[in-house]
């Protein structure tokens, strides 16, 4: 009977260990599932402060495109109107220094008739 009784006693003990790392077990799973939890809010939190950063940088290289594109085309403009005017003083001087000749022209056309 006494190592029927020891043997019980060492079997509870064995149990009762078991028991007590079933429990260390459970108490370290609940941790990992808090601490997944906690990754998971941190890495969306970090995944959306990446893609503001993201559309900053977008919008400012965009502003960047947008701006030498609008000097380019401010240049070009400016130069397009320089040549209209040259072209205009061009035709003008042409216009006046043909002038007389013109107006000689039309009033013999007219003469003749």
């Amino acid at each position: 009977m006494a190592n029927n009784s020891v043997g019980e006693s060492e079997v509870t003990r064995i149990v009762k260990s078991l028991n007590v790392l079933e429990d260390d077990l459970d108490s370290l799973n609940s941790k990992v599932g808090d601490m997944k939890k906690q990754l998971a809010i941190k890495t969306q939190s970090q995944i959306e402060s990446m893609a503001e950063q993201t559309r900053q940088m977008a919008t400012k290289e965009a502003e960047v495109i947008i701006d030498r594109s609008k000097k380019e085309a401010d240049v070009e403009s400016k130069k397009i109107q320089s040549d209209g005017d040259a072209k205009l003083a061009e035709i003008k001087s042409t216009v006046d220094a043909n002038f007389d000749s013109a107006v000689k022209s039309v009033v013999l056309t007219i003469l003749k008739s």
